[in-house]
């Protein structure tokens, strides 16, 4: 792995800070996400924002192939060097927004589940969870690094002030586990604060099934939208047109205490309700 830091330089590059551009410059924690990643030889990727191929360059050497996405232009000319150099031919570099990606389509074009990778950028991050978990049947796992405050929400369970909307979307179908912590000082420039690299393995079958996802996330939604209020408050005064004596009944029925705040359900709890209030 080339230095960052030097590779920049040496053409005159400046990190962008609006596209979130923090580069890891220790190739052993590299490697050390790599291996702790399980990946074999079959196994297709989808890189998000590669940059200048920290985690490409070690994934390509085991997988079958790379779909690194890397908006940034003169980033990309700077990481088709560093696969050359490498000697690397399965990688397919996409100058694109992620968000303009299709992950099913990429999927369904290779006939096999994906592995979803990347240094996530912390003001698209939530946007990216809720696509994987739309696109979850075309997704193998995520193995994903978020800033440690983000991955605390999204890995924390009922009770924590961290819990909220994304932690209960992803824990109704998905196991979370945290792999890997990494120091801000790992990355050029430097970020304020650490990261931890967390696993998402996305459920086959789901213990609890909504009877209607979309729905049950837009009650997750409502419920922490005015997470300070009770919520039967919450819900009533959401854009779920909901009444006070609807929501009332359907909580009463789910043997939810109605004066309970959201942070308070556990992720079967949030399914009851959201179930109960379908069907009403």
């Amino acid at each position: 792995m080339t230095s960052p830091i030097a590779l920049l330089r040496s053409s005159n590059i400046k990190p962008v800070k609006q596209l979130g551009q923090n580069f890891l410059t220790d190739p052993s924690t590299a490697e050390m996400i790599i291996s702790r990643s399980n990946l074999s030889e079959q196994d297709i990727i989808l890189e998000i924002g590669a940059g200048l191929g920290a985690l490409t360059i070690p994934a390509a050497r085991i997988v079958k192939k790379v779909y690194a996405v890397e908006k940034d232009r003169k980033i990309t000319r700077l990481l088709k060097t560093e696969l050359l150099v490498n000697h690397l031919s399965n990688v397919e570099i996409i100058e694109k927004d992620v968000l303009n990606i299709d992950i099913v389509n990429i999927a369904a074009k290779e006939g096999t589940q994906i592995i979803v990778m990347g240094n996530l950028p912390y003001n698209i991050s939530s946007q990216i969870l809720v696509r994987l978990i739309n696109a979850r049947r075309s997704v193998k796992k995520a193995i994903l690094m978020f800033q440690k405050e983000l991955a605390q929400r999204i890995a924390t369970g009922p009770g924590s002030k961290d819990y909220g909307r994304l932690s209960v979307m992803l824990q109704y179908c998905a196991d979370i586990k945290t792999t890997a912590a990494v120091k801000a000082t790992l990355f050029y420039p430097k970020p304020k604060v650490d990261s931890d690299v967390l696993e998402i393995n996305f459920r086959e079958s789901i213990s609890f099934p909504a009877d209607d996802e979309m729905f049950l996330f837009s009650v997750i939604k409502a419920a922490f939208g005015q997470r300070r209020k009770t919520l039967k408050n919450a819900l009533s005064g959401s854009r779920l047109k909901i009444d006070g004596k609807t929501a009332l009944t359907a909580l009463e029925n789910a043997g939810i205490e109605p004066a309970r705040r959201a942070e308070t359900l556990s992720v079967e709890e949030f399914v009851k309700l959201s179930n109960l209030l379908y069907r009403l």
